[in-house]
């Protein structure tokens, strides 16, 4: 299922253009991000702030810096590209939390600091109106400090 939700995620389509009538909910991510000698620590927690439930979503992790060619990723997540991965959410009830993703990510060479970009790319059929709690940005210094978002 991840597979085929990443394909149509960089394939181009737009999921939050929902047809007339489509649920609505509004997605956000909560969490910590931590780089120390090229090793990247996410954790990351999907919240559906309603107010329909949302069956799935996908989340995609963009980083300003290339990954290393071998990563272990957990279930539920894939490689998309050079600097990308997407993780599905799993169900998230209206007004409800989901599981926590949790990645180690190893760069390409020991960058002093990389940018993380993180958004929804499909929101299992329902409409998010409010985009800007589930788009973030965020600099991440290489101190092994967490940075939150």
């Amino acid at each position: 299922m991840v597979c085929g939700v990443a394909l149509a995620a960089v394939g181009g389509t737009t999921p939050f253009a929902g047809a007339a009538g489509a649920p609505e909910a509004d997605l956000a991510y909560h969490g910590t991000v931590a780089l120390r000698r090229g090793v990247l620590d996410v954790r990351l927690t999907p919240y559906d702030h309603g107010p329909s439930a949302v069956p799935d979503a996908t989340v995609r992790l963009l980083w300003s810096a290339p990954l290393a060619d071998r990563q272990r990723l957990p279930g539920g997540c894939l490689r998309t590209g050079v600097r990308e991965v997407v993780c599905r959410t799993g169900a998230l009830a209206a007004d409800g939390f989901g599981e926590r993703i949790a990645l180690v990510l190893r760069l390409r060479g020991r960058p002093q600091e990389v940018t993380l970009a993180l958004g929804t790319v499909w929101a299992g059929g329902t409409v998010d109106r409010n985009r800007a709690n589930d788009r973030q940005r965020v600099l991440v210094l290489d101190t092994g400090d967490p940075y939150s978002f």
